[in-house]
């Protein structure tokens, strides 16, 4: 498995990523993961934002409120 200081894997294609406390590993080599809010793609070197418990990335802290807001009205339900 790589992490996000192994520059070893390609530059192109969508990585698949096992989001962490406070890191990620690199499961799929690739050079990005999409926002899961937005489906941008974000390159691994300024992935900042994301979900341990949702599995899934986010390009900005507004992608970030987005998600947590959509969730709390839907288990509001």
């Amino acid at each position: 498995m790589l992490n996000r200081f192994d520059r070893s894997f390609p530059t192109t294609g969508e990585a698949e990523v096992k989001y962490l406390d406070g890191d990620f590993r690199v499961l799929r080599p690739g050079a990005y993961v999409r926002c899961a809010v937005t489906g941008l793609p974000i390159p691994l070197e300024e992935l900042k934002y994301w979900s341990v418990d949702l599995q899934e990335a986010y390009i900005n802290p507004d992608a970030v409120l987005e998600r947590h807001f959509l969730r709390a009205r839907q288990q509001a339900r």
